[in-house]
Order: structure tokens, then C-alpha cells, then sequence
């Protein structure tokens, strides 16, 4: 496995001479921030962050993530300029070494939880998603201050784009994705970038609007789309694993042997009774998730891939931006480096 960690560039209170004192760490995972979705990165952005990483001792290959214009998602008309610029930007990439871009495809919300520091008992704070509270918004009147809302939507802004998905269906996004898919993964080999999809989170449906990466049946219909080794996953297992129906296990192994799982990020959550979830330390007995059996089945199936401990509690004081401190990931990164490890030493039938 390759280790890796998220960096949000100079402004993240997370400095990366830190996350370079973790041990094992092989790669930081970043963006070009400053540009719009949809837009072309400059080499110049490119070339910086990359010279800002090796200065650090770490590799320039994960890009998390060129975000996909609304436009695309549509199936608008405007999308061919967009997809223009996303052939583009993954050529420019891969001149630069990146040999990963992490994306997804949810409309308008990316991830979404109720609250970003809901007290745990041992005094730590984290995510949380509370299904009730969910229930009783209304994103075309309430304030526009969750985590994965875009903040750049006006209320008028949201309510037009929410108009034009509401002639969307499940089979017209996945027709959308489809035809995105056709003129990227092509751009994709040739720059010998692997192209990485983010499950939606949570995946199911949010405030009516459809998600299609989202369980097995939906991974596979996915995967046959353009049935290449560049068109992969992002999987995470915090996305999938906040509902009991997904087996992480079983998909960990079956998908990283058929060699299309190219970024794992490793999160345990906590499943709650009512459909809720809040995230918990990495630690197998913190939540609902046996992340010793994930990584083996990743083990013994073959992953040499990019792996990085994903959303974090905020513990020790600490205060950044949520989920993304550094005292919690790295102790993330610690539990896997001791797993991977103890793997290692003790081989498949171990």
C-alpha cells in the first residue's frame, strides 16, 4: 500500500512538514482549490503544488478531486466545454506525475452530515449525520451551512439548479455518467492516470435528489460502463459502510481483485439504530466497522494501491477544520501502518 494523507495547501492549519513526520507516509493528496469547478488548472498550480510536496519529502501522484460541473451531471449542452477542459486537466496531471484523481458524482451536495461536532464520550468531537434533523430541512429555505453545500449557491442559484433535476431521473444520471465516462477514460490511458469514483455519501438519496454509487449491484453497473482498468474506485468505507445492506468485506476483496480499486480511503462509523451514523476513531471496536478484515481482504487480494485514513474526530484540543485535524488521521495512520504491517509478517493465510 501506498500512504497517503489530505492537504488542503497553504491554508490548512494541517502543515505538511507534520504530515511528512508520520511514519510511512508515501503521498500527499491535494487540489488546485482556486479554480472553479469546471474550469482548466494552470500548469503553473500544478507544477507548485507538486515542488511544494517534494520539498517535503513526499510524492505528487493523488489528486482528490477535479470536480465535475453541474453541467455534466445535467447532461446540459455545456457540457462538452466542460468535459473539454476535464480531458485537459487530466493530461496536465499526468504530465505532472499524477497517477490518481479522485471524483464523484452527486448532485449538488457532496458529502453531507447534520452536525460537524457532536461530543462522543471520551471528550473527542466528530461528524454526524442525524437522520431526523436531515428530515426537517428544506434546502431551498433553510440557511446554507452544512458540510458538503456548496456556498457559493445563492437561494435563487439553488432553486434553479434543483428545478432542472427535478426532470432528472435515476437512469438519466446514470446515462450522464455514462457518456462522461466515454470521453474521459480514453484521455485517462493515454496520460495513464487512474480514474477514481467517491460512492456517494451517505448513499442514498438526498432532499429527492437521485445518487447511483452506492451499494454492489450499482459498483458493478458502474464498472461496465467503460469496462477499463483506468475507470476504478475511490472506495471508502465510511461512505459505504454507514448502511448495514453494504458488506465491506466482501466488496474490499471482490473489487480489489478484479484490480479496480485505485484510492481506499479507511474510516470507521457508527451505525445507529434509527439510520443515523456518527464517525468514530479508526479503531475497529469505535464503530460498526472491522477495519483489520477490510485491509486483509485488501491484503489478500493484492492492493498496492493508494490508501489514506480518511475523516478524523477532533481530539487533544485540537481545532482546524472538521474532520480533517491532523492528531486523529495520523493516529489513523498509525492503526493501518500496524495492521499492514502485521500482514506483512504473517502473509495471506495469516
Amino acid at each position: 500500500m501506498k500512504l497517503s494523507f489530505r492537504w488542503y495547501g497553504e491554508s490548512d492549519p494541517v502543515k505538511i512538514e507534520y504530515i511528512r513526520q508520520i511514519p510511512n507516509m508515501h503521498s500527499i493528496v491535494t487540489a488546485v482549490y482556486d479554480v472553479p469547478p469546471g474550469e482548466l488548472w494552470s500548469r503553473e498550480s500544478i507544477a507548485a503544488l507538486k515542488k511544494r510536496t517534494e520539498e517535503a519529502g513526499l510524492h505528487f501522484e493523488v489528486i482528490e478531486s477535479v470536480p465535475v460541473h453541474e453541467d455534466i451531471k445535467l447532461g446540459k449542452p455545456t457540457r462538452e466545454r466542460y468535459i473539454a477542459n476535464y480531458q485537459e486537466n487530466i493530461r496536465r496531471l499526468g504530465e505532472a506525475g499524477v497517477r490518481c484523481i479522485c471524483y464523484n458524482f452527486m448532485p449538488v451536495f457532496d458529502w453531507t452530515r447534520t452536525k460537524l461536532d457532536k461530543p462522543l464520550p471520551d471528550g473527542s468531537n466528530a461528524l454526524v449525520y442525524e437522520k431526523e434533523d436531515l428530515e426537517k430541512m428544506d434546502p431551498l429555505t433553510g440557511e446554507l451551512n452544512l458540510p458538503g453545500w456548496d456556498a457559493s449557491y445563492t437561494k435563487e442559484s439553488l432553486r434553479a439548479v434543483f428545478d432542472e433535476y427535478a426532470g432528472i431521473t435515476e437512469e438519466d444520471l446514470w446515462e450522464n455518467l455514462r457518456y462522461f465516462l466515454s470521453k474521459i477514460i480514453p484521455v485517462a490511458e493515454e496520460a495513464d492516470v487512474k480514474m477514481a469514483i467517491h460512492p456517494d455519501d451517505p448513499p442514498w438519496p438526498i432532499f429527492g435528489l437521485p445518487r447511483i454509487i452506492t451499494c454492489e449491484e450499482n459498483l458493478d453497473r458502474f464498472l461496465k460502463l467503460v469496462d477499463s482498468p483506468y475507470n476504478g474506485l475511490t472506495f471508502c468505507t465510511g461512505s459505504l459502510g454507514c448502511t448495514k445492506t453494504n458488506d465491506m468485506v466482501k466488496l474490499v476483496g471482490k473489487y480489489t481483485a478484479m484490480g479496480r480499486i485505485h484510492f481506499l480511503h479507511v474510516r470507521n462509523v457508527k451505525i445507529l439504530p434509527d439510520g443515523s451514523f456518527e464517525e468514530s476513531g479508526h479503531y475497529s471496536g469505535c464503530g460498526s466497522l472491522d477495519i483489520p478484515a477490510i485491509l486483509k481482504a485488501a491484503y489478500d487480494n493484492g492492493f498496492d494501491g493508494y490508501i489514506r485514513p480518511d475523516h478524523g474526530r477532533m481530539i487533544w484540543g485540537e481545532t482546524g477544520k472538521p474532520g480533517y485535524g491532523l492528531f486523529d488521521r495520523a493516529l489513523g495512520a498509525a492503526y493501518l501502518n500496524g495492521i499492514w504491517e502485521t500482514l506483512e509478517k504473517t502473509g495471506k493465510e495469516g
